[in-house]
């Protein structure tokens, strides 16, 4: 039951991604991440009245309050990185984040292990490479390299502070919830500031109707995979389920390769095929 939920977990957050980075390419990133998100609170909303999650609420949602206050920054980065590509690079470096859950377990006094080690060699070692000789002429992919270790840091923020936002399924759901509230809310308020500097909220054609399956998608998939990882942690090692969930940027990629027929330079390859190794490698040390 394991293997199953945290490879379903990883299968949701590769589409999700995908579908972010496509969605991107066509609409403001700060409109696609707030109304994405929003879908997500209205559906996450309905399921905490249906299982009576408001009894978890306590002090731990502040957690999740602030977990919601990152989140727009690392959902914002990381789709602007992938509208700027290649989404095969992108997507696997975003797994770094796994760092920062394991710099808090430095702080409280743990130490890594020898695989853990070996991993941040390795994971670097893909920074480096994953830019490939586009890092020295392009300073686009400069900026998608740079965005994407922003959300990298920002995602790994968010899962340490919702690990701690909830001890329940129910709870879960709660936190969730708040965490999605405060997501809409701050990137409201970042797309009204942004808006007001005459920046665009909507495409040239208006607000997209068209695109509002995919942005539900997108939201919902995430929020399901929350759900799916949770499940998996509770039934299983949850070494186990890390590691597989965590295979997520290997659909990005192939969803990249199958829809858009994207080809990597062998060095860009090595460099993301090394930071999902290095990720492998933090995640089970």
């Amino acid at each position: 039951m394991t293997a199953f939920f945290a490879l379903a977990t990883s299968l949701l957050w590769g589409l999700a991604d995908f579908g972010g980075g496509l969605l991107t390419r066509r609409n403001p990133a700060l409109t696609v991440v707030v109304l994405s998100q929003a879908i997500a609170a209205v559906v996450l909303g309905a399921v905490v009245v249906a299982t009576g999650g408001w009894s978890e609420a306590g002090p731990r949602l502040w957690f999740a309050f602030a977990a919601g206050l990152v989140g727009p920054v690392a959902l914002l980065s990381f789709y602007k990185a992938l509208a700027l590509g290649p989404m095969g690079v992108v997507s696997p470096l975003a797994t770094l984040g796994v760092a920062v859950p394991i710099t808090v377990g430095l702080f409280l006094g743990e130490r890594p292990g020898p695989a853990q080690v070996a991993g941040i060699a390795v994971a670097v070692m893909g920074v480096v490479l994953a830019g490939g000789p586009e890092l020295r002429g392009a300073p686009v992919q400069r900026q998608a390299i740079l965005l994407t270790l922003v959300a990298a840091l920002g995602f790994g923020t968010v899962f340490a502070l919702i690990a701690e936002a909830s001890t329940t399924v129910t709870g879960l759901f709660l936190a969730l919830f708040v965490q999605r509230v405060t997501n809409v809310v701050a990137g409201g308020a970042a797309l009204y500031v942004s808006v007001r500097r005459g920046a665009p909220a909507l495409p040239a054609g208006g607000f997209p109707w068209a695109a509002v399956p995919a942005l539900a998608f997108v939201g919902l998939a995430d929020v399901a995979a929350n759900g799916t990882y949770s499940v998996a942690a509770q039934h299983g090692p949850v070494t186990v389920a890390a590691v597989l969930a965590s295979l997520y940027p290997v659909v990005t990629a192939l969803a990249a390769r199958g829809f858009l027929r994207e080809r990597l330079r062998a060095v860009q390859a090595a460099g993301a095929g090394l930071a999902l190794l290095g990720t492998l490698l933090l995640a089970t040390g």
